[in-house]
């Protein structure tokens, strides 16, 4: 079996690639934001009227993106904060590679007021402040995530 093959999975005895539980969203994402880290980060952002210092916007962006991940298992749609983080999450049909079929995509501020509730999904698509493409680009029912 090769490198790559071992990377992604087994083979199975028909040769079939084999993938693992987590490559199919039925596992959470392994954290990397310490729960209580990324709580603060987020009550210091929102405390600082969603102005606080990047390294701090950083911590609470990617705790956010880390519970959506978790709350929505997945690889169906691709949400990006530029710089901060992207994750892929809800289930569906599986994206592998080049640019998935289904991407949100907004600025960190709208988005850690999505996740708490400050702003509303359909508020933040009318406005621009959310771009959507595809037709799984949705969060409905998601947010807010806390």
């Amino acid at each position: 079996m090769s490198s790559r093959a071992c990377a992604e999975g087994r083979r199975t005895a028909a040769g079939r690639l084999s993938v693992g539980a987590d490559s199919l969203g039925r596992m959470p994402p392994r954290r990397r934001t310490p729960v209580a880290e990324g709580r603060a980060a987020l009550e210091e952002c929102r405390a600082a009227d969603w102005s606080a210092d990047r390294r701090t916007t950083a911590t609470a962006v990617r705790f956010t993106l880390e519970e959506l991940s978790t709350t929505a298992p997945g690889r169906t749609v691709e949400v990006r904060v530029p710089p901060y983080g992207a994750v892929q999450c809800i289930e569906g049909p599986v994206h592998t590679r080049g640019t998935p079929p289904n991407v949100i995509e907004t600025d960190g501020v709208t988005w850690l007021r999505l996740a708490v509730g400050d702003l509303d999904w359909e508020s933040a698509l009318a406005g621009a402040m959310v771009r959507a493409s595809g037709q799984r680009a949705h969060l409905h029912g998601l947010l807010p995530l806390l």
